[in-house]
C-alpha cells in the first residue's frame, strides 16, 4: 500500500497514472475520509532506501556551491601577502565569486530541464576539478588568473544546488517532498560553517594551495559516485523511474531502481514528452514566485550577515580565542541548521497529510454524487491549497528567526558569556533553514518540471543579495556596532514580511490565472 497523499499537480507528474473512483467514493460516503491508494501509481518507483541514497548524493554534490566559496575566506590573509595584493584585491574575487554563483545556475538548470540531470551534474563537477587544479598550481604573480579561475570554479560549483533540487522534485510526491527537501537542504546551507573552520586547518597546516588540492580530491569522488551509481531521474526521459533512459544516461552500476524497470522497450508513444526550452528568466514574472524568491534571498542575506562577520565579532569579543577555537564557532550555527533541516521537513510533509486530510473530509460533506467527481481530486492543482500546507507555520519560524537573530547581535555587543552568542546562533541557524525548506519547497510546488530552472532564479536572487550584504555588513558594523546591526537586518525583514501574508492569501488566484492561460494555449496547441 502507497504511503498515503498524491501530488497536488498530478496532472502534470504523473505518467500512466489512472484509478477507480468508484470504490473510493463508497468508502468516503461511508465516512472514511482518506481514499484507498491501493490502486493509485506510485510518483517514483524507487524504494525509501533508494530515495535517501539519491538525496545524499544529491546534497554532497549541492554542498559544493557554498563550501567552495566560504572554505576560502580564512586563507584569504595569507592569499593577499602570496600575490602582494590588499586583502581588499583579494575580497574582489569573494565578490566575483558571488555574481557567477547567481547567475551560472540559470544557464545549468534550463538545461537540466530539458536534457537530464546526469550529464549537468558531470559537467559542473569536471569544471569545478579542473579549476581547482588550476588554483592550486596558480602562480602568484598571476592575480589576473586568480579571478579568472575564481569564477570557472563557480560557474562549476554553484549550478550543483539546481540540480540537487531538480532531483528531489523528480523522485519525491509532494506530501513527502518537505523531508527530504530538508535533508537535502543540510549540505548547501552547512556549507558556509563547516567550510571556514576546515579551511582555516589546511591553510594552517599545509598552506594555502592545500585548500584547493582538497577541492580537487574532494569534487573527483562526488564525480565517481554519481558517474557509477546515480540514475537520470528527469520525468520527462524516465517518468517515474520505470522508463529506461537512453543509453548515454545510464550510471555505470546500475544497482539504483534498475529491478523495477521495464525490460521491454518503450513505446516512445507513452514516454513523457520532453520540455521545450523555456527561458528561466520569466518564471521572475510569476507574482507569487517572485515574492516568494525575493523574501528567501532577504532571510539568506541576513544569514550570510552572521556567517561573515563570526571570525572577526568573536575575535574582537574574546581575545582568548585563537584561529581553530574561532573556526570551530561556526559549528554551532551549522549544528542548528543540521536540526532544523532534518525537524522541519518532516513537519512539513505532516502540514501536506494533514490540510489533505481535512480536504478530504471537507470532499465527504460536500460532495454530490451527480458530479462524479472522485476523492483524490481533491490534491489536484486546481483543488488543492498548496499555500496553505506550507506556509501555515511560516509566522513561528520567521519570529523564531527574528528573535534569535537579536539575541544574538546583542549577546555579542554586551559580551556576555561565550555561551550567549553560541546557543543563539543554534537557533538563528535553525530558524534560516526552516524558513527557507518553506519556501524552496513552496516554489517548486507552483512551478512543476521546472524545479532546477527555479531553483537557478532563487540561486541568482539570494546570492545578489548575498554579495551586496559581503560588501555593506563591515560598514553597518563599524557604525552601529552588532547589537542594533542585528536589530537592523531582521527589522528590514519585518518590513517585508507581509509579503508572506500576500502570497498566503493572493497566490491562489495567481496559481490558477497560470492554470487558466496554460490550458488555454494547450487547447489551441491541440486544435
Amino acid at each position: 500500500m502507497t504511503r498515503p497523499g498524491v501530488e497536488h499537480d498530478a496532472q502534470k507528474h504523473r505518467v500512466g497514472s489512472s484509478t477507480d473512483g468508484s470504490n473510493t467514493a463508497e468508502r468516503v460516503e461511508a465516512g472514511h475520509h482518506a481514499p484507498d491508494h491501493d490502486h493509485v501509481k506510485a510518483y517514483s518507483i524507487y524504494t525509501s532506501s533508494e530515495k535517501w541514497f539519491i538525496v545524499a548524493v544529491a546534497a554532497f554534490a549541492s554542498l559544493f556551491s557554498p563550501f567552495t566559496a566560504n572554505i576560502y575566506f580564512p586563507a584569504i590573509p595569507t592569499i593577499a601577502a602570496a600575490f602582494h595584493k590588499s586583502t581588499e584585491d583579494i575580497n574582489l574575487t569573494v565578490t566575483v565569486y558571488l555574481i557567477v554563483q547567481g547567475l551560472s545556475p540559470i544557464f545549468w538548470g534550463t538545461l537540466a530541464d530539458r536534457w537530464g540531470r546526469r550529464p549537468m551534474f558531470l559537467g559542473c563537477l569536471l569544471v569545478l576539478f579542473l579549476s581547482c587544479i588550476g588554483l592550486a598550481l596558480i602562480p602568484t604573480d598571476a592575480y589576473w588568473a586568480l579571478m579568472v579561475l575564481r569564477c570557472v570554479q563557480a560557474a562549476g560549483s554553484a549550478s550543483t544546488v539546481a540540480l540537487g533540487a531538480g532531483v528531489i522534485a523528480d523522485i519525491a510526491a509532494p506530501y513527502e517532498r518537505g523531508t527530504y527537501f530538508g535533508f537535502w537542504n543540510v549540505g548547501p546551507m552547512v556549507g558556509p560553517c563547516v567550510g571556514p573552520v576546515l579551511g582555516g586547518v589546511l591553510a594552517e597546516n599545509l598552506g594555502w594551495r592545500s585548500i584547493f588540492w582538497f577541492l580537487v580530491i574532494a569534487s573527483a569522488v562526488c564525480f565517481v559516485v554519481i558517474l557509477l551509481f546515480l540514475p537520470e531521474t528527469l520525468r520527462a526521459f524516465v517518468g517515474d523511474g520505470s522508463i529506461p533512459p537512453p543509453r548515454f544516461y545510464y550510471p555505470l552500476i546500475p544497482i539504483v531502481g534498475r529491478n523495477r524497470q521495464k525490460v521491454t522497450p518503450q513505446d516512445p508513444s507513452t514516454r513523457p514528452a520532453r520540455r521545450r526550452f523555456n527561458n528561466p528568466l520569466i518564471l521572475f514574472l510569476y507574482p507569487d514566485i517572485l515574492l516568494l524568491l525575493f523574501f528567501n534571498g532577504m532571510i539568506y542575506s541576513v544569514f550570510y550577515a552572521v556567517t561573515i562577520s563570526i571570525s572577526t565579532l568573536f575575535k574582537s569579543s574574546y581575545t582568548f580565542l585563537n584561529e581553530t577555537d574561532i573556526g570551530l564557532c561556526f559549528l554551532a550555527i551549522g549544528g542548528g541548521m543540521l536540526i532544523g533541516g532534518v525537524i522541519t521537513g518532516r513537519v512539513l510533509d505532516y502540514e501536506y497529510r494533514r490540510v489533505k486530510n481535512q480536504m478530504f473530509a471537507k470532499f465527504a460533506i460536500e460532495t454530490d454524487p451527480e458530479k462524479k467527481v472522485r476523492p483524490e481530486d481533491v490534491t489536484k492543482d486546481e483543488n488543492f491549497p498548496i499555500e496553505k500546507a506550507r506556509l501555515r507555520l511560516m509566522p513561528f519560524y520567521f519570529g523564531l528567526f527574528v528573535v534569535a537573530t537579536i539575541v544574538y547581535g546583542w549577546t555579542l555587543d554586551a559580551g556576555t558569556n561565550i555561551a550567549g552568542p553560541l546557543i543563539s546562533s543554534i537557533f538563528v541557524g535553525y530558524a534560516v533553514v526552516a524558513n527557507m525548506n518553506v519556501t524552496q519547497t513552496l516554489i517548486v510546488d507552483l512551478v512543476p518540471g521546472q524545479s532546477a530552472a527555479v531553483t537557478a532564479c532563487n540561486n541568482m536572487v539570494r546570492c545578489s543579495l548575498g554579495a551586496v550584504m559581503v560588501s555593506v555588513i563591515n560598514p553597518i558594523l563599524n557604525a552601529m556596532g552588532p547589537g542594533w546591526t542585528y536589530v537592523l537586518l531582521p527589522g528590514i525583514c519585518v518590513v517585508l514580511s507581509p509579503i508572506m501574508i500576500f502570497t498566503y492569501h493572493i497566490g491562489p488566484r495567481w496559481r490558477a490565472r497560470r492554470r487558466a492561460r496554460r490550458q488555454a494555449r494547450e487547447a489551441a496547441t491541440a486544435s
